[in-house]
């Protein structure tokens, strides 16, 4: 039987990875986004509660994990990341597959990963997809959101690849520093270009 093609969607922060995985959904390709179910799974009765709170006392309570609090107790410290994505990244493979048995009918599907490099995900897509935009749209995007700072941005992108060796890995880059309907139609063809990519 044959599979669905796996396309690995990924990019820095602020380089409008969201708005593009949107785009497949709108183009009826089957998204799996996995920061989404890292917030299921540690939101409201989410499955990995028990292990968090087990792993970092006072991490959480009744709306589930407490996110700004875990988030000062691990960032800029190596083990305690290690130990919390431990946990997790068990759990959103696990999620994943369950999502491809679902979807084992489709002829593609998207995996929305974030750090597709970084945590070595590459080798379990058939084609890489990068969004990209100008250093300077990135910059102004991302400290637009609430609650960031220049220092908490460059943070950030200290513990990502850097962009051009982003791009460089890619099979397909996506500029987003375009209009919507031009990023629109690069998604579109990219579509109509990878049917039978498996």
């Amino acid at each position: 039987m044959s599979k669905p093609c796996i396309l690995g969607l990924t990019g820095s922060i602020g380089m409008g990875k969201s708005t593009v995985a949107a785009m497949f959904a709108a183009e009826g390709v089957p998204v799996f986004d996995a920061d989404a179910a890292v917030r299921a799974m540690q939101g409201r009765g989410g499955a990995l509660i028990p292990q968090i709170e087990a792993a970092f006392p006072g991490s959480t309570d009744a709306d589930g994990v407490r996110r700004a609090y875990l988030g000062e107790r691990v960032f800029g410290n190596a083990a305690a990341l290690a130990r919390l994505e431990a946990i997790i990244h068990p759990a959103v493979a696990a999620e994943r597959q369950a999502f491809l048995l679902e979807h084992a009918a489709a002829p593609m599907v998207l995996f929305d990963i974030p750090l597709l490099f970084e945590r070595g995900g590459a080798d379990q897509v058939d084609r890489i997809i990068v969004v990209s935009a100008p250093p300077e749209i990135q910059r102004a995007r991302v400290l637009a959101r609430d609650g960031m700072t220049p220092e908490k941005f460059a943070q950030i992108l200290a513990l990502q690849m850097p962009d051009a060796e982003k791009r460089a890995k890619a099979d397909h880059v996506i500029d987003t520093g375009t209009s919507l309907a031009e990023t629109e139609a690069a998604v579109r063809r990219l579509i109509a270009g990878s049917k039978g990519c498996c």
